[in-house]
């Protein structure tokens, strides 16, 4: 399933028993690619994502154990799919509808099953069919600009009979006032009467899936004017430079340059989790303790053959009672008022992102130190010689017969540091042709043992064993590992934030649970590389 994070999202959020709970944006950006969570680039057509069938569920952070409400309008654009989602009233909800308010669930982001795709050599994916499965509420947007830009709150207010003529047949008209603080604002609904006094024009920020369909069963010139009502929004949020009449020059104007800031800023980590990702998290027991119990099976039942009046084999199976311990990883910054409000692009989502990011690096790290604590010393050593993988193929084989012999399960991955990943992609037959293949070059022959999808951790294998590179690996580091024995789970919880009044600033921690459990140590197979 593939999760994708969209661009600008409205949210219209209760502030009273009878208020509206919804956000509203755009779901998925047509013709616009974003990188995904592994890495691949991916571009949705327009008209991937269908506008029927099973609604789509509302979730907190892809967790479906967290469900908060419902998508229930969706409607096809050119520039996009439009969405309308409904937030339940529960304690969940209420959390969901403060942390938007509050500017930290500032994105959405979708999560999709392709059905219909093609694949560019440069490993762009482009959807054109997808069944689209969940929503969620999300602080780390995929899309530069992925940010929530109407905040507004629906607030139900019995009408004075003196301030309403019922005989009129005027629509109400709804004005939603800017907040520069994250409190719920005052709604007031009025009707027009004569004589009419001019008013602001209230600013275009993006049609609702709602207003887009009551404009397109309207038609005509209503529907004509939302369109180019959201151009001219995008338009207005582009900074240009336009030239004056006459002779004035640059020179003339310094007060009238802005200094740009090229965005978005430049990250130079990438928020992956190798192991986290091959191995597959799941969900941390929903139970009101530090520590969980994993059972395994240390002495199995037996089974012989029997002679005619003798005793039937019999053993007692044994079953371990393994204490597994949650640990929580978190991290924390604080921000000014003046920083979030003075800075563009917005230094928060930059930051929150940051945060984010890091507890993914951290998590994956304590996955990959508890993979190599839990290893057994198969005794196999690659002795790396050029234009001789024999070595290489004996140790692998050697450490997979050590999973075979004690289970009948055979191993899945090969998990190696960067600098072992190095001296695999150098392995060379002694005609000097590579023995991992470079698939999307078409070099491929008989010495090869292995495949390659590029420069990169993905799509590839050694001997049938997929390859997980991961810097968090200490150096040297080569495991053959029956995946199924390595369990990972995890509960992220999010943001949190506080205001501190008496600073002027807000403070943000991103945490969550993790833990890992070894379930068979022998299928953990450790090579020694000389």
């Amino acid at each position: 399933m593939m999760r994708l994070n969209a661009q600008a999202v409205s949210i219209d959020a209760a502030a009273g028993e009878t208020g509206r709970r919804e956000i509203s944006g755009i779901a998925v950006p047509y013709g616009v690619p974003a990188v995904v969570a592994d890495g691949t680039s991916v571009i949705f057509e327009a008209g991937s994502l269908p506008v029927d069938g099973k609604n789509p569920r509302l979730y907190m952070n892809h967790d479906s154990t967290n469900a908060i409400g419902i998508v229930t309008d969706r409607v096809d654009t050119p520039e996009g799919m439009l969405f309308t989602a409904k937030i339940s009233k529960t304690q969940a909800g209420d959390e969901a509808l403060i942390l938007a308010m509050d500017g930290v669930l500032d994105s959405v982001s979708v999560g999709v099953n392709p059905t219909k795709f093609t694949t560019a050599k440069d490993g762009t994916i482009t959807v054109t069919a997808a069944d689209w499965l969940e929503l969620s509420m999300v602080p780390v947007p995929a899309f530069a600009g992925a940010v929530i830009t109407d905040i507004a709150a629906s607030i139900h207010q019995e009408p004075k009979k003196d301030d309403i003529d019922l005989s009129t047949e005027e629509p109400l008209v709804e004005e939603v006032t800017e907040m520069s603080e994250p409190v719920a604002p005052a709604v007031e609904a009025t009707i027009p009467t004569a004589p009419l006094f001019a008013q602001a024009k209230r600013q275009f920020v993006m049609p609702t899936a709602a207003e887009y369909m009551a404009a397109m069963h309207a038609g005509g010139d209503t529907f004509q004017n939302v369109n180019a009502a959201y151009r001219e929004a995008v338009r207005s949020q582009q900074t240009a430079l336009q030239a004056a009449a006459g002779d004035v020059l640059t020179t003339d104007t310094p007060g009238l340059l802005p200094v740009p800031v090229l965005g978005p800023v430049f990250q130079d980590l990438n928020f992956v989790r190798p192991v986290v990702s091959a191995f597959g998290a799941r969900s941390m027991p929903n139970t009101p303790s530090k520590t969980f119990v994993r059972p395994t099976i240390t002495t199995h039942t037996s089974a012989a053959t029997q002679t005619e009046g003798s005793a039937v084999s019999a053993t007692t199976m044994v079953i371990a009672s393994n204490t597994v311990t949650k640990t929580t990883v978190a991290g924390q910054v604080t921000l000014s008022m003046q920083d979030m409000d003075f800075t563009d692009p917005a230094s928060m989502n930059i930051i929150l992102n940051d945060l984010a990011g890091e507890y993914l690096i951290k998590t994956d790290d304590i996955a990959a130190d508890n993979l190599v604590a839990g290893k057994t010393a198969s005794g196999s050593t690659w002795t790396v010689t050029a234009g001789d993988p024999s070595s290489l193929i004996s140790a692998l084989y050697d450490a997979a017969r050590e999973i075979a012999e004690d289970s009948n399960y055979f191993p899945t991955h090969l998990c190696v540091s960067p600098d072992v990943w190095e001296k695999l992609g150098a392995q060379l037959d002694s005609n000097k042709r590579p023995v991992l293949g470079y698939v999307t070059d078409g070099i491929m022959g008989q010495n090869s043992i292995g495949k390659v999808g590029g420069m990169g951790y993905n799509n590839m294998n050694v001997m049938g064993l997929q390859l997980v590179v991961d810097n968090n690996f200490a150096s040297g580091t080569m495991l053959v590992v029956y995946a199924p024995a390595f369990e990972i789970y995890e509960a992220q919880q999010g943001v949190l934030s506080l205001v501190n009044p008496s600073t002027l600033t807000r403070t943000f921690s991103y945490y969550g649970y993790f833990a890992t459990f070894v379930a068979k140590s022998f299928m953990v197979q450790g090579i020694v590389i000389a």
